[in-house]
């Protein structure tokens, strides 16, 4: 059995109206890969420093899944608007 994977984002949103149309376009992919959200947005605390304004975590099924997702032309098309309206870290783990 594969273990899952993980898209870990720390973002500062700067165009929330822009940001929407991210949020928008995203779900067609997350949709088809199947993601899950255990953590989006909501309450945060950073106490070692500044860590953007938006906190998200995404599972999928497995690691590759993950890397698909992101490769794909319908998130390649969803991330245009995310790069337009923020700026952040962002990484792509496997589980334990």
């Amino acid at each position: 059995m594969s273990k899952k994977g993980y898209w870990m984002a720390m973002i500062d949103v700067r165009d929330p109206d822009v940001y929407k149309q991210y949020i928008e376009a995203n779900a067609v992919a997350f949709t088809k890969y199947g993601a899950k959200f255990p953590v989006r947005a909501g309450r945060y605390e950073n106490p070692e420093g500044p860590t953007g304004n938006r906190h998200v975590l995404v599972e999928f099924e497995s690691y590759d899944k993950a890397v698909e997702c992101y490769h794909s032309p319908e998130y390649q098309h969803a991330s245009k608007f995310r790069f337009a309206a923020s700026t952040g870290h962002f990484v792509i783990v496997e589980g334990a």
